[in-house]
């Protein structure tokens, strides 16, 4: 018996001893195991440059510890306004997040077209010419942009029309309506902080497209209009010119400016 017994518990010994191989056993090596998924940042409103657009979106190191993390079905967080946005998301998606920008529906309407006048700037580099508008608007430095044209500055604030172009410092989309849309969007870097666009008038022009509107921050308002136009370069030019309420009496030219914007030859 004694043998038996001493049998008995050798071979349980052995399944012991079988178990614990099994459990330390390291997993194969085409094994992956994918991390945590978070869904993209969000973040409050700011202000929206440049010519230049819009920094690059923060990535959370979980969500980029691995490909299979990046290919999960998660759901995607709300886009952020004001901000640069997670890989995923469009510019487009970027602009209906923004609650400075209300979405432009057809009862926005046409602007009546007024007579720009005979003289205008010629931008090389945009292939754009624009309205040389009178007394008292006057040529500026025109860096960072590549013409200015700006009104007489006034007591008590840094506020004070102004008229640039520059090529344009958005993405460009496939509509020009929507590239027009994303150019009065990155024109509130150049208003007040907190401002938030009200359409006036939306319309095809000449290879591109026309956007006037009110621009409110506070109390106090602008006008502004931009007309993004193909002049035949890499990028579609931007004409951009806002007048605060201080000196309204040059409001009219803005129907001047967005009337005036010409391909060069």
């Amino acid at each position: 018996m004694r043998v038996v017994y001493r049998g008995l518990a050798v071979a349980a010994a052995a399944a012991v001893v079988a178990v614990a191989v099994v459990v330390v056993l390291p997993s194969e090596p085409d094994e992956v195991v994918a991390g945590p998924v978070t869904a993209p940042p969000t973040a409050p409103p700011s202000s929206g440059s440049a010519p230049s657009p819009s920094a690059s979106p923060s990535v959370s190191p979980a969500a980029s510890t691995t490909p299979a993390a990046a290919s999960s079905s998660a759901p995607r967080g709300t886009p952020s306004p004001g901000v640069s946005l997670a890989p995923g998301y469009t510019a487009m998606e970027a602009l209906y997040a923004d609650p400075r920008v209300p979405r432009l529906t057809r009862g926005v309407k046409r602007m009546a077209a007024r007579s720009p006048g005979r003289r205008f700037v010629q931008d090389t580099r945009t292939g754009l010419a624009v309205v040389k508008l009178p007394r008292p608007w006057k040529s500026y430095g025109a860096a960072p942009f590549t013409t200015k044209q700006v009104l007489p500055k006034q007591r008590g604030t840094s506020l004070r029309g102004m008229f640039v172009t520059c090529p344009l410092p958005i993405m460009e989309q496939e509509s020009p309506r929507d590239t027009a849309l994303l150019a009065a969007r990155w024109t509130l870097n150049h208003h007040p902080r907190g401002s938030r666009i009200t359409w006036l008038a939306s319309q095809p022009v000449g290879r591109g497209w026309m956007l006037v509107y009110r621009v409110t921050y506070g109390k106090r308002t602008s006008r502004a209009a931009v007309v993004v136009v193909d002049g035949g370069m890499s990028k579609p030019g931007l004409a951009f010119v806002t007048v605060p309420d201080s000196q309204r009496k040059q409001w009219r030219d803005i129907g001047r400016v967005a009337s005036g914007v010409r391909v060069l030859g």
